[in-house]
């Protein structure tokens, strides 16, 4: 049987694919449940799912041929042999467009490392079986089986609970909203996308991911440097809160805005990439992205999070994240008390936690950058972008940054800057993937009694 073996070659990358529907794989979705509150006490279990997204899936012909050819660090092309990119137009047959489909994922448990029973789900970093090896895996929570729930932010608070005792450096556990399409981009992209959410379909994100096997449907162009290793695929931009990116030993909050309203594949009229050297391989990749973000690491606050410390990350605590219309802020809860998130200790910067208008004008001050975030409107932008609009549920882990090595969440990065440049407590030579893969491959996140509503229905702390 040939299926098994190459549908995990697809597996080390995180990247989109959007197409037909494959037939080799059963398309099984982990029930998951979540609670929605309206009041404290007043809250209602819904039965749900979760998908996997697109990236992570087999990518084939008819033949049962992959299409895409991938290398340990994550590089990746079109396979010339099994299709050519070609005349992408509708109705062309010899193009990587039309003859690759998307494969379902089969076993979750066994090929991913994903389990899901009742209100709490585990997503592990590395899972081996007979064939291959999967690394990392990236889930959507549906609303039925072919559309996406969507969550509005504004007035609202999340709480969730979390186990990242065996998360360690370089490793990224990620909880947050994306501005992705409910139906996955078929009504958007027709007629190139067949697969929708019910295949995880539709990612884009406010990195601009730019290694995406399928932009908006179609085949992305494969864009390699001189040593024909690289994938600079067009990217594809939204809106982004990223409530929880983290480790055992650092953790970020951050919201990202782009150029414009809309769903901003880097190939279209609506996004302007910017130039990235092929050779600096500190500069992650991007097109029209400006966040702003609070790591307390960063702001001078070194004894908080972490094994051991005041919020002791070897034991499961409960994250609270609240959006109120000129600030979002977070609390934790453990062993039965409220934890506060601390304001920032370095000069110059607001004594509140959390993120405001202020926060993200002073940050660029205080750390030598470019104020991006202003110049495309900024906290005007960030409401009407990401706190107004409705959003889907990401969750995700993965230690696959070949660009920065995560060093932006838990290490040093820039040592250049006067100020800022520590994120986190991690040494950056120990956080290459493929060191962190080999290294930390029993690394899982547990997620579990995701609860949303308004603001104080879902906790009584």
């Amino acid at each position: 049987m040939t299926s098994l073996p190459a549908l995990l070659l697809s597996l080390y990358v995180f990247t989109v694919a959007a197409q037909k529907k494959g037939h080799v794989q059963p398309e099984n979705h982990p029930p998951f449940q979540w609670t929605k509150c309206t009041s404290p006490g007043n809250c209602t279990t819904i039965n749900a799912e979760v998908v996997l997204d697109a990236n992570w899936r087999w990518v084939h012909d008819e033949k049962q041929r992959t299409c895409v050819e991938l290398g340990p660090d994550g590089t990746q092309w079109w396979d010339a042999n099994v299709c050519d990119l070609g005349d992408e137009g509708v109705g062309t047959t010899n193009n990587c467009t039309s003859k690759c489909m998307l494969e379902g994922a089969g076993n979750y448990s066994a090929f991913y490392g994903i389990t899901a029973v009742n209100n709490t789900l585990t997503q592990k970093l590395v899972t081996r079986f007979e064939f291959a090896t999967t690394v990392g895996s990236r889930l959507f929570l549906l609303e039925g089986r072919e559309k996406y729930q969507m969550f509005t932010l504004l007035g609202n608070e999340l709480s969730f609970d979390v186990d990242l005792s065996t998360v360690g450096c370089g490793i990224n556990a990620a909880l947050y909203f994306v501005a992705m399409d409910a139906d996955g981009g078929v009504e958007r992209h027709k007629p190139y996308n067949h697969a929708g959410a019910e295949y995880g379909t539709g990612y884009c994100d406010g990195w601009c991911q730019d290694r995406q096997r399928f932009v908006a449907g179609k085949a992305a162009t494969n864009k390699r440097d001189g040593s024909l290793r690289e994938w600079r695929s067009d990217g594809a931009c939204c809106p982004e809160f990223a409530v929880w990116d983290s480790n055992a030993h650092a953790f970020a909050m951050s919201s990202h805005i782009c150029e414009h309203d809309d769903y901003n594949p880097c190939d279209g009229p609506y996004c302007k990439p910017g130039y990235i050297d092929p050779d600096d391989r500190a500069a992650p990749p991007q097109c029209a992205r400006y966040g702003c973000q609070y790591n307390p690491y960063r702001m001078g606050v070194r004894e908080f999070y972490g094994k051991g410390k005041v919020v002791d990350t070897t034991k499961r605590f409960t994250v609270v994240t609240r959006w109120e219309e000129d600030r979002q802020y977070q609390f934790f809860i453990q062993d039965g008390k409220r934890i506060d998130v601390p304001g920032p200790t370095l000069e110059g910067l607001p004594k509140k936690a959390g993120l405001t208008e202020e926060m993200c004008a002073t940050q660029a001050d205080v750390f030598s950058e470019r104020y991006s975030w202003a110049e495309h409107g900024g906290w005007a932008t960030h409401r009407r972008q990401v706190l107004d609009r409705p959003m889907v549920l990401v969750m995700s882990i993965d230690a696959n940054d070949y660009f920065t090595w995560n060093a932006w969440l838990d290490s040093t990065l820039a040592p250049e800057l006067p100020v800022g440049s520590e994120r986190g407590p991690c040494s950056v030579e120990n956080n290459d993937p493929l060191t962190v893969q080999a290294s930390n491959s029993q690394a899982k996140v547990v997620w579990s009694n995701i609860r949303f509503g308004l603001i104080g229905s879902t906790t009584e702390l």
